[in-house]
């Protein structure tokens, strides 16, 4: 578990990569064409990065990088192990996925501009002076958070990924969005403050926020002091992360963004909050079980975790607007992540890791299409949209892929998530795990039904009669073009859901032996050996 120089200096940089990218990209304001370049460049690395740690972490097991060769406790830690190297490899594939789209659509908006031609839904023209800098902050910030070692540097990853996301989500300054972002704002407040309480709290009961220390010294506290630090913590990360009754902000803050900010905020940022809670379970409170009522705490998420997913997937069947669909949907299949969460076994924490990766590649797909759907067809209505399967099929496969895999509908990768938490659910037994199985069966029916009501009327069909279909929308012969540049990304993300089919068989097999880490030691073992290791380099250089 030793580290030497070169994964010391892979380590932070999935950090410093895109803020030193944020800053060249604010330097480069007046050149669109260098802000899209270093941004690529940027996400490409940390891309290289994580994919680099998954291999170093699966074979080596956790590495630690303490700042500056501070003792540990004193300096900033940060940990890669397995799951937070897959956290990152995901994080960094969708980001740069994105990022991708909307290089496609500036450069096709600055096309229109040299043409004369008037900036249309497709080639929306994004404030990329702000866009570029404030998306890598936005990266860099997810990377803190699944880095950190601490309480507070992951409270800082999360405020510095939240105050990107506040420019995000307003860009533009369209009275919707202002609305939106005001309503995002205040709630991303108050979890933070309960947040920041929390870690104060932490800090007070036990005299350190590492990581790693904390579980031996929480386990000393009386219970009901550390139930109510834990209570504190999951209902900070529940806001976050979108869990039920927590969630009702979300379906209206996420779709009146543009389309790349709304798909890398349904894909990625509500799972910051889910991997909170996993630290949060598996390190910080580990021992809970929900089968033999040893944790009541973990049978209060199973029932949060049903709500979760049955008032999601309600939502879901009565939109009426793609967008909105999709963000119910994402509510609605937290639940799952949380399900897994809360069983404690191995079986359920594969299935969750498992779950959290398919569900952030196929959200960012589906939404990256509700993106070109709209570009299309100048709409997101699936009541104006009738028959544009007709008129663009490519568009109409494009969504059909990942929304039959939401659904679960096998082979995809959905069906074998879903099918790991079932049998996880199965094997713990007694009446919640039980309930959780028929919910999760049933909101996989809902879910199908939600999508399969989308391709109904926005795809297959005709407009209803006194329905009016925007200019250009829905015609084989129509003037809106969709960006090629948008497109590409677009069927690469819909590619990597097929890779996630075809590769469930691995991508399992590294979720089990992640989930067999977590519930180990190694997680400690190895920030306790860089502590060591960091003061046998003071007292070589002390003279």
């Amino acid at each position: 578990m030793s580290v030497d120089a070169g994964v010391t200096a892979l380590i932070p940089l999935p950090v410093l990569l895109p803020l030193l990218g944020a800053a060249v990209t604010l330097l480069a304001a007046r050149s669109p064409a260098v802000q899209r370049g270093v941004s690529v460049v940027a996400l490409t690395g940390v891309l290289g990065c994580a994919v680099a740690l998954m291999v170093v972490t699966g074979r080596d097991g956790a590495q630690v990088v303490t700042v500056g060769a501070w003792p540990t406790g004193v300096g900033i830690a940060l940990v890669a192990d397995r799951l937070s190297s897959l956290m990152l490899a995901t994080s960094a594939t969708v980001t740069l996925l994105v990022m991708l789209f909307s290089v496609g659509q500036g450069a096709a908006a600055d096309r229109e501009a040299d043409t004369g031609g008037a900036d249309g839904p497709g080639t929306q023209r994004l404030p990329i002076s702000v866009y570029h800098p404030t998306f890598l902050v936005l990266s860099a910030g997810v990377s803190i958070a699944f880095l950190a070692g601490d309480l507070f540097n992951l409270f800082v990853g999360f405020e510095v990924l939240l105050a990107a996301s506040y420019v995000l989500l307003t860009l533009g300054g369209t009275g919707p969005r202002v609305a939106a972002g005001t309503t995002y704002v205040l709630v991303a407040l108050a979890s933070s403050f309960i947040f920041l309480a929390g870690v104060g709290l932490v800090y007070a009961a036990t005299g350190t926020l590492a990581m790693a220390d904390l579980p031996a010294r929480l386990a000393t506290l009386p219970a009901p002091v550390a139930l109510a630090l834990q209570l504190v913590l999951l209902v900070a990360f529940g806001i976050k992360a979108a869990i039920f009754p927590l969630s009702a902000w979300l379906p209206d803050s996420y779709p009146t963004a543009p389309a790349p900010v709304t798909a890398i905020f349904a894909g990625l940022l509500t799972k910051v909050g889910v991997y909170a809670i996993f630290r949060t379970r598996t390190l910080l409170f580990p021992g809970g079980s929900a089968g033999d009522g040893t944790d009541a705490l973990s049978m209060v998420l199973l029932v949060l975790a049903l709500a979760t997913m049955v008032v999601g997937a309600l939502g879901a069947i009565v939109q009426s607007d793609l967008k909105r669909v999709l963000s119910f949907t994402l509510v609605s299949h937290i639940g799952y992540m949380i399900f897994g969460i809360a069983l404690g076994s191995q079986l359920g924490l594969s299935g969750a890791i498992f779950y959290v990766v398919h569900h952030i590649v196929i959200q960012t797909a589906l939404f990256l299409v509700s993106g070109l759907v709209e570009a299309r067809a100048g709409t997101t209505s699936v009541e104006r949209l009738g028959g544009l399967a007709a008129a663009a099929p490519w568009l109409g496969l494009l969504y059909l892929i990942p929304a039959l895999n939401l659904a679960g509908i096998p082979p995809f990768s959905g069906f074998v998530g879903k099918l790991v938490l079932l049998r996880a659910g199965v094997d713990e037994g007694g009446l919640l795990p039980w309930a959780l199985v028929v919910g999760a069966v049933v909101t996989a029916l809902l879910t199908l039904l939600a999508m399969a009501r989308v391709w109904g009327k926005a795809f297959w069909s005709g407009l209803a009669p006194g329905q009016e279909r925007p200019s250009g929308a829905g015609s084989a012969t129509a003037t809106r073009r969709v960006p090629a540049g948008a497109v590409v990304p677009t069927v690469g993300a819909v590619a990597v859901t097929l890779v996630l089919t075809v590769g469930a068989g691995p991508l399992y097999a590294y979720a089990s032996a992640t989930a067999s880490d977590v519930l180990g030691d190694g997680y400690r073992a190895a920030v306790a050996q860089s502590g060591q290791d960091a003061s046998t380099v003071r007292e070589e250089k002390t003279p």
